[in-house]
C-alpha cells in the first residue's frame, strides 16, 4: 500500500524540481545522481498516442542495449516494426517521463493470448543510459507486478540473455526462479492474488502519475515560452546593436 507520507514528499520533491530552470535542474540531478530513488517514481500507463514517443525511446538505445532488450541486435526498422505492432488494446506500456517530457524508461506487459496460459504474462523493460542508477527498473517491474496481480496474473515470465545481468537481479530480488540455459535464461514469479491494497494502491500510483505528468506538461509549456521570449528579446538587442552608428 503506498504510504500518505511517501505520496506528501513525493508531490513534494517533484512540485520543487518544476520550479526550477531546465539548467537548474539538470545540475540538481547531477548532483542527486548518487542519491537513494525516490520514495514514489511517477510511472505512467502508456497509450496509442505515445507510440511515437516510445519508438524513439527505443530508438535512442545503442546497439549493445538493443542487443539485451530483444535477444537480437534489432535495426532501426526492426525496432518501428515492433512499436507499430504494440497491441495497447491487450498488453499494458508503463513509462517514466523526465521533466522535458522524454521517456526515459518503459516496460512492456505482454499478456498471453493462448487460451492454455490466460492468467500468464510477459514482463520486458528498457532504460535510457542517462538514467540508469536510480533504480527504474526495479520500480517498473513492481508497477508491472502490481497491475498483472489485479488483472488475474498468476505466472510472470522474464525472457532475457544470461548476460543481462540488470534484467536477471531485479527478476531474483522479486523472488523469482532463474533457469539459465546457455546464452539465454528465463525467470518465472508466482503472483499472489489481487488485494484491496494493491488495488488502492494502483488507484493511487495512477492518479500520482498522472497529475505529474501534467505538472511536467505545464512546466515544459511555460519554460519553452520564457525560452522563446528571452530568444526574441536577445535577437532585438543583436539587431539593435547592429544598427546602432
Amino acid at each position: 500500500m503506498v504510504d500518505t507520507k511517501d505520496l506528501i514528499k513525493a508531490s513534494l520533491d517533484a512540485g520543487r524540481d518544476l520550479l526550477r530552470s531546465p539548467a537548474a535542474s539538470d545540475l540538481a540531478k547531477a548532483k542527486a545522481k548518487s542519491s537513494p530513488t525516490p520514495v514514489l517514481v511517477p510511472i505512467r500507463s502508456l497509450g496509442p498516442g505515445h507510440r511515437d514517443r516510445i519508438n524513439r525511446h527505443l530508438l535512442a538505445l545503442d546497439e549493445h542495449d538493443r542487443y539485451l532488450r530483444f535477444g537480437y541486435l534489432a535495426n532501426d526498422e526492426q525496432i518501428t516494426r515492433y512499436t507499430d505492432g504494440l497491441n495497447f488494446e491487450r498488453d499494458d506500456i508503463f513509462g517514466v517521463y523526465n521533466r522535458k517530457l522524454e521517456l526515459i524508461a518503459m516496460a512492456h506487459l505482454a499478456f498471453s493470448s493462448s487460451a492454455e496460459c490466460k492468467s500468464c504474462a510477459e514482463f520486458g523493460v528498457s532504460v535510457l543510459k542517462q538514467a540508469r542508477g536510480r533504480g527504474y527498473g526495479s520500480r517498473l517491474f513492481d508497477r508491472a507486478v502490481m497491475h498483472a496481480r489485479n488483472e488475474g496474473v498468476e505466472l510472470m515470465f522474464i525472457h532475457a540473455l544470461s548476460e543481462n545481468t540488470a534484467m536477471l537481479k531485479i527478476a531474483h530480488n522479486a523472488g523469482a526462479t532463474v533457469e539459465r540455459d546457455g546464452s539465454e535464461s528465463e525467470a518465472h514469479l508466482r503472483l499472489p492474488p489481487a488485494t484491496l491494497d494493491s488495488r488502492m494502491s494502483e488507484i493511487v500510483e495512477t492518479q500520482f502519475a498522472e497529475m505529474d505528468y501534467k505538472l511536467k506538461s505545464q512546466a515544459k509549456q511555460f519554460w519553452d515560452f520564457l525560452a522563446g521570449l528571452q530568444a526574441t528579446r536577445r535577437g532585438e538587442r543583436e539587431a539593435h546593436d547592429k544598427s546602432a552608428p
